[in-house]
């Protein structure tokens, strides 16, 4: 076989550096073909000299055709010999060639089976037509489109058949006067699916409706949403599920209302209720392109519309879209430096995003008055904004240029092996592939020209949506800086900077500099490096030198410089944003534990930018809708990436807690809410994810009569810190798992398993999840002791179970325990259950000499395993020493056990504090005593929340306690807990 030039006129030749490449890949044809019936010696020698080059140029630019063709030997044989392969495909060929496919089709395979060998032959000629340059680009992403919408459209009508067999149709409810109107479900596909926009290896974002709430007519009767719910899931399943003909369509499904926490489907009156009240920026952005894909025609999908169009689009000119743009832009470009993504030509900066940005903002600003405006898309928008004299027409036909051209490079990138990726390859061969279907010689030609249209984009992106950037004017003194910094001045030039810029500790610095500028890390830099460094420690010399303590905040500072001196952007990111290197000096010098937290993982870097959002510590609402939208950009197959997203998150917002704190910006309440909000919010999030690999893997849980339970019968329980609402930035979690669901039924997938086992595999998990080790270390540090009978209990234990052991078995520290404990996260029923458990197993009677006996001797225990063993009163253990932290917890503990059956308000709360409250407004505790407990307990915390960010021990000597003042408050809670627990004595 001979290698072929292309012989298009304007492409470039066959580049010789892919000659080997082209062979193993003939290799491959020949044996792979040889064992499916595929000829490849012969159909390549039956080929004109124009097909082999057009061949030649598609199979050795993408592999995944190449791997194709064997797969289905005779049609693709036909298909090239003929030229067919060449046509332009349709939504009435993709049609056609389904009816052939699924004619015979009974069976969820046999149709799985249909789907997924249309999907092989229509990829395999989009490819074709985009490799070679004979479909435009939107012209392929149109094809992708058309391909996703049969599917999806052709998919529920199959197996809605075959649920019907089952449960009947779905009919809305009726007062009796009317006919009941059979319901159908609406498909919402959104972003690039609902503009026709799909690339090669697109996922699908879908959100299901419905239009009334009802019952199906039987057999079987079950809800409308019920129904729904089994008809969504098979679709998925259709789509998304990897057989050994491959898969359709990846399917995600996190856009609609709540997340992944929501219901899979919804009817109409929900929808509305949920945009109007509960709607996000985001979401209006995500409704900008949303198409109903199974049809718009109808009376049910106009109401639909209805509904989203005024959510999406204001009546007014809307110019907060721009605020909302640029703070979904800042995430996006933070994410993109966490991840080194700066050759991603979506989210890169001026990549395909920022063009859908700038077209979205115009859209969202305009589209309520402007109903053109409201077209989905992009270049359609394009030439709006251009004939309505909105955007120069220079600008938009710059963007639409560089929109072809990144859309064109992604296509290339994705052609290569079918990967769901916008990043540009890192291979010699890879690169000269892209090369060359992007019509470029090498790879620097490539590059160049991307460059090019990337830099168009960004420069429009500035100018349409970026925020005003204050330009630092250079200072005076900026030479002499470097000059100390380089030690370039004379002892007499530099005893003339002392006087003028005179600093505490100018010797030590000094000497600190010195150390640091010679290190064999500094002098091993690469240029660019060095030079990004040189850049930067004038700066920080100017704003360390007026420090009070500069020698410390040095010390803490120069261990996060060694650690980022190979990953040279952070560097660029404090020399550019004097805000962020500001902040990082006034942190570090309040806190040696947050220099040493944001040395362990730079990235925190990112949250200095913008200080305003680092002093403002969000709601647990909005700390939600961060982290899900955090996670809808990773591919909910990637747990790898999700768990260090994950851990990124919470670093980055106990970063936030730790500097409100040191800079006294809000109470130690609010920081202990805050944090313990922000392990509820990942604990749903880890349930959640969890619940999702458990079911891919073993199916749906059901119920005894066979019925699929869709949702997790399971709830978390934490305990201590955590349920007290006193997290601290160490903290453990003290959690139990618990079940509810039927443990004689089993799961429905082809590894079934029985409930109770199930939801066992998804607690391990979850602890998985939350303590494996990554880049960014682990999540929480998770402790199950608490649990039924221990560490040699079940990891999750059945609320049956959880209750008989508390009523029958339960020590009474396990009782104290319990005081704290409360549901964190999970099913409504379930966490109903288990607080009538609760409030049972603490609100019965006591013998209360027994109980003060036993509390007492509990403490002891503590006290002489973990106290300081002082007897000299020199030392003090804030926490475990007669008079501190743990006398008021027990204190507490001991007063709800023993009283609880009498005064039931005791057990409505879990806090201290609030527990102090309900003593007094009891009567059990005079109100002084309560005041003094809850000012001692609210200093102690306070201190060892100060000591933790100053990494000291909670050890206190003679010196300390005299200068806290804290003798008289240990006196004080010394003197309550014997009026408590030794009234005797």
């Amino acid at each position: 076989m001979t290698v072929a030039t292309s012989s298009s006129e304007h492409a470039c030749p066959f580049p010789q550096g892919l000659n080997a490449h082209w062979q193993t890949t003939q290799t491959h044809l020949t044996e792979d073909g040889a064992r499916h019936g595929l000829d490849w010696p012969a159909l390549w020698q039956s080929l004109s000299a124009e097909q082999q080059a057009a061949a030649q140029k598609v199979l050795t630019i993408s592999q995944y055709v190449a791997e194709s063709l064997p797969r289905e030997a005779a049609w693709f044989d036909e298909a090239i010999r003929s030229n067919s392969i060449c046509d332009p495909l349709t939504r009435g060929i993709i049609s056609y060639w389904l009816d052939e496919l699924a004619a015979d089709a009974k069976s969820e395979d046999d149709w799985h089976k249909a789907l997924r060998i249309l999907r092989r032959r229509c990829m395999v000629q989009i490819i074709w037509r985009d490799v070679l340059r004979l479909a435009p680009t939107m012209e392929t992403t149109r094809a992708l489109s058309d391909l996703a919408d049969e599917c999806v459209v052709r998919s529920i009508a199959f197996l809605g058949e075959i649920l019907q067999q089952r449960h009947g149709k779905p009919m809305a409810k009726t007062d009796g006067q009317e006919e009941a109107v059979e319901q159908h479900m609406q498909v919402l596909g959104m972003g690039k699916l609902g503009a026709y926009e799909l690339n090669l290896s697109s996922d699908i974002d879908l959100i299901f409706a419905y239009p009334d709430s009802g019952n199906t007519t039987g057999p079987k009767v079950v809800t409308n949403q019920e129904y729904f719910i089994k008809l969504g899931q098979k679709l998925i399943q259709a789509l998304d599920k990897p057989t050994i003909d491959g898969f359709v369509f990846r399917t995600d499904m996190r856009l609609r209302p709540y997340g992944q926490s929501g219901p899979l489907v919804m009817n109409f009156a929900s929808l509305e209720e949920y945009f109007q009240s509960q709607g996000r920026d985001w979401e209006r952005y995500a409704m900008v392109k949303a198409r109903i894909i199974t049809g718009e025609e109808s009376a049910a999908a106009k109401e639909l519309l209805s509904i989203l169009r005024p959510f999406t689009y204001r009546m007014y000119l809307d110019f907060s879209a721009f605020d909302s743009l640029r703070s979904m832009k800042a995430m996006i470009n933070a994410e993109v430096r966490r991840r080194g993504h700066e050759n991603n030509v979506k989210l890169g900066a001026g990549g395909i995003r920022e063009v859908e940005f700038i077209v979205q903002a115009f859209q969202l600003i305009r589209g309520g008055q402007d109903k053109s405006l409201q077209t989905r898309e992009l270049l359609k928008v394009l030439a709006i904004l251009s004939g309505e004299g909105l955007l120069p027409a220079k600008a938009c036909d710059e963007l639409k240029q560089a929109y072809l051209f990144l859309r064109n490079t992604e296509h290339a990138i994705q052609a290569l092996r079918d990967e769901q990726t916008q990043l540009l390859p890192e291979s010699e061969e890879e690169r000269l592939r892209i090369a060359w279907v992007m019509n470029f010689t090498d790879w620097a030609a490539f590059t160049a020209e991307l460059k090019k249209q990337r830099d168009i984009v960004s420069y429009h992106f500035a100018q349409i949506v970026a925020a005003d950037e204050e330009v630092q004017p250079e200072s005076e003194a900026e030479q002499v800086w470097k000059d100390v910094w380089l030690e370039q001045l004379s002892d007499d030039e530099y005893s003339g900077f002392l006087e003028q810029y005179p600093c505490a500790a100018s010797t030590d610095v000094h000497d600190l500099l010195v150390k640091f500028r010679d290190s064999r890390a500094v002098q091993h830099m690469q240029p660019i490096g060095r030079e990004r460094l040189d850049a930067l420690m004038p700066l920080l010399l100017h704003e360390l030198w007026r420090r009070n303590e500069p020698t410390s905040v040095l010390q803490r500072i120069m261990p996060l410089l060694e650690a980022v001196l190979r990953r040279t952007a952070y560097l660029v990111l404090l020399k550019e944003n004097p805000q962020a290197l500001e902040q990082l000096i006034r942190l570090c010098e309040a806190s040696s534990w947050v220099a040493e937290y944001i040395t362990q993982t730079p990235i925190l870097l990112d949250e200095l930018l913008n200080p305003e959002a680092l002093y403002r510590l969000p709601t647990r609402a909005e700390l939600a809708e961060e982290l899900h939208l955090r996670l809808l950009r990773i591919d909910e197959q990637d747990l790898e990436q999700q768990m260090e997203q994950l851990r990124q998150f919470v670093r980055a917002h106990k970063l936030r807690a730790a500097a409100c704190e040191v800079m006294e910006a809000l109470p130690l309440m609010r920081i202990s809410d805050y944090l313990t909000w922000l392990a509820e919010v990942i604990l749903e999030k880890v349930t959640e994810l969890a619940w999702q690999q458990c079911v891919h893997k073993y199916g749906y849980p059901r119920t005894r009569d066979k019925e699929v339970v869709t949702e997790p019968e399971f709830v978390v329980i934490g305990y201590g810190k955590v349920g007290g609402l006193e997290l601290s930035y160490s903290s453990d979690l003290d959690l139990v798992f618990l079940h509810n669901s039927d443990s004689n039924a089993s799961t429905n997938g082809d590894r079934s398993l029985d409930n109770s086992v199930f939801y066992t595999r998804m607690g391990q998990r979850m602890i998985h999840i939350m303590s494996a080790q990554t880049r960014s270390g682990d999540l929480y540090e998770v402790d199950l002791r608490l649990r039924p009978s221990g560490n040699s209990g079940m990891i999750v234990a059945s609320m049956k179970a959880f209750a008989e052991y508390q009523q029958k078995h339960a020590w009474t520290w396990e009782h104290q325990a319990l005081v704290r404990a409360r549901v964190l996260c999970g099913n409504g029923i379930a966490a109903e259950e288990f607080q009538a458990i609760r409030d049972r197993t603490l609100g019965c009677e006591r013998d209360l000499p027994k109980l003060r006996e036993e509390v007492r001797e509990m403490r002891q225990k503590m006290r002489d395993n973990l106290g300081s063993k002082d007897t000299s009163g020199q030392q003090f253990h804030l926490k475990q020493d007669e008079g501190g932290i743990v006398d008021i917890e027990f204190l507490v503990q001991y007063g709800v056990l023993a009283w609880s059956h009498r005064h039931p308000e005791l057990l409505g709360v879990t806090d201290n504090m609030r527990l102090l409250d309900a003593f007094a407004a009891c009567g059990l505790m005079d109100s002084q005593d309560c005041q003094t407990l809850q000012d001692t307990y609210l200093t102690y915390r306070a201190e060892t929340h100060r000591r933790a960010l100053q990494k000291q021990s909670l050890l206190l000597d003679a010196d300390t306690l005299s200068r806290l003042k804290f003798s008289t408050r240990r006196l004080d809670v010394t003197r309550l807990w014997k009026l408590w627990l030794e009234p005797n004595t």
